[in-house]
């Protein structure tokens, strides 16, 4: 057994880990998913979106470059998803552009990491998506992870609530590989309840895409069945 220095050891986390803390949410705009439905309306208007003459509870606004519809979607009250609509649609050859083009702008962000490390995310020229999502019923999209923004103390309430101070005076080394272990499955599993997709959608022919940026925090999990 070798003394444990604590600071040592908090700070080597610090480096080599992406930290999240559990009260750290789904970002829109860096405005939290969370709070009421109304709540957020007014923090997104206050962003510059409009109400929708043509449909309650929806605003319109400018995205990313493009001109798009949010639906604000809640659960027991709490809003759990921001859902972006593009206004308009697009032949097969624009939106595979649209969708690369996010496929290449999520990948240069780091803010986000892909939730399937080794899958392809853009579509090739050849590809025929009207052939394949109507024939073949595929799914065109592509899921992100935001990188959390946690701080110091996060990781240290992690650390206090995981084990007794006693445990963290004298450890082996073979006990800090357990800390480290416990940590990064910790992570992996919050990590995932900050959700930020997109899809193409089709209609008549047409194509748009709907991004969603959801906080699993607030989605239904059975607890109303």
């Amino acid at each position: 057994m070798r003394k444990f220095d604590f600071l040592f050891f908090f700070t080597l986390l610090l480096v080599t880990s992406n930290l999240f803390a559990q009260k750290d949410v789904t970002m829109f705009l860096g405005i939290p998913i969370d709070g009421s439905k109304d709540e957020m309306l007014n923090k997104l208007k206050s962003k510059g979106f409009k109400n929708n003459p043509n449909s309650r509870d929806v605003l319109s606004g400018e995205f990313n470059g493009t001109d798009v519809n949010i639906h604000v979607v809640t659960n027991n009250n709490k809003v759990y998803r921001i859902m972006v609509t593009d206004v308009n649609t697009r032949n097969e050859s624009d939106i595979k552009i649209r969708y690369n083009n996010l496929c290449q702008q999520f990948s240069n962000n780091k803010k986000y990491i892909h939730a399937v490390t080794d899958a392809k995310c853009e579509i090739s020229d050849d590809e025929d998506i009207s052939f394949q999502m109507l024939v073949k019923d595929k799914r065109y999209e592509a899921i992100y992870y935001q990188i959390s923004d946690s701080t110091p103390e996060d990781l240290q309430s992690f650390i206090s609530s995981k084990y007794p101070p006693e445990q963290l005076v004298d450890i082996s080394s073979e006990f800090r590989d357990q800390i480290i272990e416990d940590y990064s499955s910790y992570f992996a599993q919050t990590q995932t309840k900050k959700v930020v997709w997109y899809m193409i959608t089709e209609n008549s022919g047409r194509y748009n895409i709907t991004m969603y940026y959801d906080n699993e925090y607030n989605n239904a999990n059975g607890e109303d069945l």
